[in-house]
């Protein structure tokens, strides 16, 4: 069985063969976030495919970021770089939920929470427990937040 670890590994030995500079670079750094992530703590260990995604998610999350800031910035080049790098992580993660998608389950858990009684501020908070575990991985927390937001104020 191969883990996504390890596929990440060969796709960086084919980059580095096909003189990609881009995608090596990527995975090289990728790869580099996992092996820290590992011995984090007191034992090494290995991370599971679920926990790659993570990082690999929060690798793609820093580089829309700082493709954002470099924008901001007047800073073209590094900022198509940026996004660039934040492409070739988006190939290994599960595809995004469409907007529609995304506000079909987050108005059903808004149903879900007033039903069980969650009104106000604390509604939040109740929606995003429902909603949460549903979209994980197939949506970042922040574009989830404004859906919930924005259907618990209409």
């Amino acid at each position: 069985m191969t883990t996504l670890k390890s596929k990440l590994q060969e796709d960086l030995t084919a980059a580095v063969k096909e003189r990609d500079e881009l995608r090596s670079s990527t995975l090289r750094l990728t790869l580099a976030a996992i092996t820290k992530e590992e011995v984090a703590g007191k034992t090494k260990r290995e991370l599971s495919d679920d926990e790659v995604l993570k990082v690999i998610t929060k690798e793609a999350k820093k580089r829309r970021e700082a493709a954002d800031a470099f924008a901001q910035g007047g800073r073209a080049e590094s900022a198509e770089r940026e996004k660039a790098e934040g492409e070739v992580l988006a190939g290994y993660l599960p595809k995004q939920l469409g907007d529609d998608e995304l506000n079909d389950i987050v108005a059903q858990a808004v149903q879900e929470a007033r039903a069980a009684g969650a009104e106000g501020p604390r509604a939040m908070g109740a929606v995003m427990k429902i909603v949460n575990p549903k979209v994980a991985g197939l949506a970042e927390g922040g574009r989830v937040a404004a859906v919930v937001k924005k259907l618990l104020a209409g």
